[in-house]
């Protein structure tokens, strides 16, 4: 029976609050001084990065039962910006891996383009002989999923990571890996998952 090794992905998330540059010096005469009075800019409001156990609560329940039967074994680990769960099926071959990743000074859809490009998908599939992309879509509300399909110890496998906004902080990432003649439980898994953006295809 074909094994798959254990699978350790590492997203950096680097966030920072940002401070207003100051004005270089010049010799130029200040502006007239105006009788409208100064506009404040808002500044975003940051939070702790470190996970709370609401965070480590909601990364250990997320799937429910679904890694429950058979013989997946979870594991979990607890790091400044994120709660990762890993589920692991030796007899399926298979992976399902989740990050609660928080961003401290919140997100907007131009962040995650950002966040989920070509040097985060090597990131994660750094472990891999090969990986290609697939496919990617987005509901309306924002789910994304990104279909590849990757080469490890000389087997195919099928992956699906879907991107959830979860908080105006945080961030659901969730991938299940099974080999490519799985197809079916891949169907079943991505339907109890996230039946409204099962494939993109």
């Amino acid at each position: 029976m074909k094994k798959i090794s254990h699978v350790f992905f590492i997203l950096f998330l680097i966030s920072a609050c940002g401070t207003p540059g100051t004005a270089a010096p010049t010799n130029e005469l200040p502006p007239p001084v105006s009788a409208e009075p100064a506009v404040e800019l808002a500044t975003p409001v940051c939070i702790s990065s470190n996970p709370t156990d609401d965070d480590v609560d909601r990364a250990l329940t997320y799937t429910e039962d679904l890694f429950t039967g058979g013989d997946w074994e979870r594991t979990y680990t607890v790091a400044d910006g994120r709660v990762s769960v890993t589920w692991f099926s030796n007899s399926l071959a298979s992976v399902g891996y989740l990050e609660a990743m928080i961003f401290p000074c919140a997100y907007e859809e131009l962040d995650l383009d950002a966040f989920f490009n070509v040097d985060n998908w090597q990131v994660i599939f750094a472990n891999y002989e090969s990986y290609t992309a697939v496919a990617e879509c987005k509901t309306d509300d924002g789910l994304r999923l990104y279909q590849f399909s990757a080469i490890e110890q000389g087997f195919e496998y099928d992956i699906k990571y879907w991107a959830e906004n979860d908080t105006d902080t945080r961030v659901i990432g969730m991938m299940i890996v099974f080999p490519i003649e799985s197809d079916a439980l891949m169907d079943e898994y991505s339907a109890s998952l996230f039946p409204d953006l099962t494939s993109c295809k």
